[in-house]
């Protein structure tokens, strides 16, 4: 049985209701709110001739990521999804490395990015010359890779890692490859969270200071790489100490992306998947500040409309990358199949076998 459309009307009915709880018409005013349920009916007319599936990221925008995603989440949730589903098409709405792990573990299927803008800092923090590089002076460690890099970046790797599991992964790849030390790239901050998560010493090497191997084996240690999220690094133990002045009891959530020395000062540090469960678990009657960008508070509230009062919101520190995908631009990729991501088969190989093996330690 073919379940019937919502028509434009039908949606900008439902979006009333539900975005209203977090988002004011002073926001969104009403006549954009009707112009973008047109755009979401359409969106939802195209993907069901077109056998299509839409992941969303935590971080979209509310009025696209409660409407035309079928999957939403973080990195590791929808690299799961990605890789269960039976569509012809996926929509990635996110941004450009996430496009391609989906394109990565389903290369049969049409991968579609609705922006060509949609990148990201960290990703173009860490390129395929560096890990040449640290492979010819660390021959025996392995590599572990955050999801937040490039096809071309994983295709180097030994295995991947999301914030969300991180340390496991780190884990065993210690033990998988009987080393006490592993590489761990791009982030220079979850770097440092790690060392101090698993009690590792820290170790950045450049091309004019280069420990050998024997030295940084000594002793349990991360070797990490100089790139940072643009977004995250925003946050400061000052912004912390200010928010515990102005809300006395305030509960601190930051990202493993943020800095050590505001994971330290923070109360509880999560991917954005564990972030949202310890709030809704754990919200009531506490006020909360989320460290992680910021249309997750919005997504978060409409959902749960009765933490509205609870969570802080600081909503200066958003993300271009992932606000560069819209409405307009989903709807443009499903009606043009428009920018569809590829990824050549010597790449796409290698880079599987780094995928699957965290989602196997997950």
């Amino acid at each position: 049985m073919i379940e019937r459309q919502e028509s434009s009307a039908e949606v900008y009915e439902r979006l009333k209701i539900d975005l209203r709880k977090s988002i004011p018409e002073s926001v969104v005013p009403d006549f954009e709110l009707k112009y973008k349920a047109e755009l979401v009916s359409q969106i939802m007319e195209l993907k069901r001739q077109k056998n299509a599936v839409i992941l969303g990221h935590n971080y979209m925008e509310p009025v696209l990521f409660h409407t035309v995603p079928d999957f939403k989440g973080d990195s590791l949730e929808l690299s799961k999804r990605a890789a269960e589903t039976n569509a012809d098409i996926i929509v990635f709405c996110g941004v450009h490395f996430m496009a391609e792990t989906a394109k990565i573990l389903n290369p049969s299927k049409k991968v579609l990015i609705p922006s060509l803008d949609a990148g990201c800092s960290l990703a173009e923090g860490i390129k395929p010359a560096n890990l040449v590089w640290l492979r010819e002076k660390y021959p025996h460690l392995p590599i572990v890779s955050y999801i937040n890099t490039t096809a071309d970046v994983k295709a180097l790797t030994d295995v991947c890692c999301t914030s969300g599991n991180v340390n496991q992964v780190i884990a065993w790849a210690k033990k998988y490859f009987n080393v006490p030390s592993v590489i761990f790239l791009p982030d220079k901050y979850m770097a440092g969270n790690v060392a101090n998560d698993l009690s590792m010493d820290l170790y950045f090497p450049t091309q004019d200071s280069v420990k050998s191997e024997a030295e940084v084996t000594e002793k349990p240690t991360i070797i990490g790489w100089n790139a940072r999220c643009y977004v995250h690094e925003q946050y400061t133990p000052q912004l912390i100490e200010d928010v515990r002045k102005d809300y006395p009891g305030a509960v601190i959530l930051a990202h493993p992306e943020c800095p050590p020395n505001v994971i330290a000062k923070s109360d509880f540090s999560g991917s954005t998947s564990a972030m949202t469960k310890w709030v809704t678990e754990n919200g009531a009657n506490k006020k909360i500040a989320l460290l992680t960008e910021c249309s997750m508070a919005d997504n978060i509230v409409t959902t749960h409309p009765e933490l509205n009062e609870n969570l802080i919101r600081m909503c200066n520190i958003r993300c271009k990358f992932m606000h560069a995908i819209t409405l307009e631009q989903t709807l443009d990729a499903l009606k043009f199949d428009q920018y569809e991501v590829n990824i050549p088969k010597s790449i796409r190989r290698p880079a599987e076998v780094a995928v699957r093996r965290m989602m196997a330690i997950s």
